[in-house]
């Protein structure tokens, strides 16, 4: 059975979103590079993002990569290439087509965990971005393998968290630690 790998961004709070369900608080990920060009960490989501064979969406975050993603420049965004390439998944069961560039992606109906459960089977390593209500679902199901968090300097005070209230008791195995520029810090677990 393959790992399903979550990764969220929170603020040092433990927000993923703010009240409004607004996740402006990510620009504290953004920088400039050297020519000018935003850098996101682009080397250490090239690192996140090889390990996977296929990513999973939830609909609104679906939404937000397939409106940058395809047409971003791999010369520009290494990462781009790579997410471009694997296949992808989108959970909905409103969603009547999922666009990708010039291309469409696979829309999985039902319930999300279900859903996971079933690529789990078929890929070795899935990768899901953000995607609150998907992440609370697999979470809930006791189907996350490995949780990423990207925890940006940003203290809202509240908001969304980043798991649901009732998550019950899950056990997290700490498996790597990076402080990234900005004061970023970079959290692997595992989750037990």
């Amino acid at each position: 059975m393959g790992r399903l790998i979550v990764e969220q961004v929170v603020t040092a709070d433990g927000y993923a979103a703010d009240p409004e369900g607004g996740i402006e608080f990510f620009e504290a990920l953004v920088r400039p590079g050297e020519n000018g060009e935003v850098d996101l960490n682009d080397a250490e989501q090239l690192d996140y993002v090889s390990q996977a064979d296929a990513i999973l969406f939830g609909a609104t975050t679906y939404r937000m990569f397939a409106d940058y993603w395809p047409e971003v420049d791999p010369n520009v965004e290494q990462v781009a290439e790579l997410i471009n390439r694997l296949p992808k998944f989108v959970v909905s069961n409103t969603l009547t087509e999922a666009p990708w560039g010039s291309g469409r992606i696979e829309i999985l109906r039902g319930d999300g965990a279900d859903a996971a459960a079933a690529l789990k089977e078929r890929f070795t390593a899935v990768i899901v971005w953000g995607s609150l209500t998907l992440a609370d679902a697999l979470l809930r199901a006791g189907l996350v393998d490995e949780l990423h968090l990207r925890i940006v300097p940003v203290l809202l005070g509240d908001g969304r968290s980043f798991t649901p209230a009732d998550v019950g008791d899950r056990r997290l195995e700490l498996d790597h630690v990076e402080a990234r520029p900005g004061g970023v810090v970079s959290l692997r677990y595992l989750v037990r």
